[in-house]
Order: structure tokens, then sequence, then C-alpha cells
């Protein structure tokens, strides 16, 4: 083992000690933590659209930077450019010939055309009946201090939505 191997291993601190039989040579095991990487996919308005591996806690923003960055004209106001991002997500940017903020369908926040409770923009979360800014900010903050939803009856909890409101908008979201 040569020299600056057990200097690299030492300073370090992850050498383990080589073992090796007669007739062969013995290397320097060095372990490295490597964090957890996230694939997502980014599509729309963006330079390279496809499937992207960012790091464990990035955020939209990473993924869609990932992807080459948002081309000329897209409209990053719509999405939640802050939002963390997690593993097998769908990033839609859009662009100028997408449709108003009233569609969800393809949206960072909706799935099968349903509104995602836990992944929605608070602007994607205005889309449903009943539910304006004040109750979607209400929505987003409860699941920022308090994770996400398990079930849709987790939304009882959020100041502004009882059984009725729950009711009216039980069949327009996803609990993913």
């Amino acid at each position: 083992m040569g020299l600056f191997a057990v200097l690299v291993g030492a300073w370090l601190g992850t050498m383990q000690s080589p073992v090796a039989g007669p007739g062969t040579t013995a290397y320097p095991v060095i372990s490295s933590a490597v964090s957890s990487d996230l694939t997502v996919h980014v599509s729309g308005w963006v330079v390279s659209p496809g499937v992207v591996v960012v790091a464990e806690g990035s955020i939209v923003a990473e993924a869609v930077a990932a992807a080459g960055g948002a081309r000329s004209g897209a409209l990053l106001d719509r999405i939640n450019l802050s939002r963390p991002v997690e593993d097998g997500d769908l990033i839609e940017v859009p662009g100028p010939e997408s449709s108003g903020s009233d569609s969800v369908s393809g949206a960072v926040g909706s799935v099968d055309g349903l509104v995602s409770i836990n992944r929605a923009t608070a602007t994607e979360l205005e889309t449903l009946p009943g539910v304006g800014p004040v109750l979607a900010g209400r929505i987003v903050q409860h699941r920022e201090d308090h994770g996400h939803f398990e079930t849709a009856e987790d939304l009882l909890d959020v100041t502004g939505i009882g059984e009725a409101k729950l009711a009216s908008i039980r069949d327009l979201i996803k609990v993913p």
C-alpha cells in the first residue's frame, strides 16, 4: 500500500485495515457518505426537458436548473419554485401557450387531473370551489407546519374547512 493512500486514509479517518492473502495486493477501502438523490421529471418550458437527478432536500428551482433552466417566456410565477421536490415528482414549467391558472391539468400540484393537496401551490389550490387565496394559504401553511396530509379528512384541521367544504372538494383532490 502506498504512502499516499495511507496518508489520505489517515487524514480522512475512513481507511479500513487492508486484508490481503498471499500473492494479493491490499487496497485501502475509503468510504464516503453519499446523500440520497431524487429523480424528478421536468417538462414544459425548460431548455432540456426530461428526467433529472437532484440532491435530497432540493427545491423546484433546483430541478428546473438541472433541466437547463427555464426557456425565455416561461411563466415561472405560476409554479412554486421554493417547494421541496420529492422522488418521482413531475414538474411542468408553463409557457405562453399554457392554459390559464384555472386549469390544473399537468400542473405541479395535480395528479390525474385531481389537485394534490400535498403538492399543490396556493394558486393551484384556489382552483378548487370555495377555496380562495386566504384558505389556500392556510392549507399550504398547515402542510408546511405539520407535514403532509395523510387523508382528505386531515383538511378538517385547517381553519376554515368544515365538513361541508370538505364534501364539496373531496372528489377533486388527491392525497398521494
